[in-house]
């Protein structure tokens, strides 16, 4: 079974950071595409970034290109996304989310879904 389970969203002020976990597990860590979505009140969920150790590389949404940064620890099958110099418009529900398809990007709806974990971000 399928399982990811995300941690590190709270409340923080603008400019700061926060670190977004997402613990994986039941399916192939190193072929599957794991990503990053978020949803806003009011707002279709978009993908923020995701990255896949098959084809080695990583996608991010221009509206937090050099801001957030998204990493793998394979040994504890973990994704992580470091999100600096928080905005308000960051301010969402952060979802996890796995997908089968090692070649998807920000732009695809993946197969697979966390519970995801609040992040506000306040002014």
């Amino acid at each position: 079974e399928v399982q990811l389970v995300e941690s590190g969203g709270g409340l923080v002020q603008a400019g700061g950071s926060l670190r977004l976990s997402c613990a994986a597990s039941g399916f192939n860590f190193d072929t599957y595409t794991i990503g990053w979505f978020r949803q806003a009140p009011g707002k279709e969920r978009e993908g923020v970034s995701c990255i896949s150790t098959y084809a080695a590389n990583t996608h991010y949404a221009d509206s937090v290109k050099g801001r957030f940064t998204i990493s793998s620890d394979r040994a504890k099958k973990t994704v992580v996304l470091q999100m600096n110099s928080l905005e308000p418009e960051d301010t969402a529900v952060y979802y996890c989310a796995a997908d089968p398809n090692p070649y998807y990007g920000v732009r695809n709806w993946f197969a697979y879904w966390g519970q995801g974990t609040q992040v506000t971000v306040s002014s």
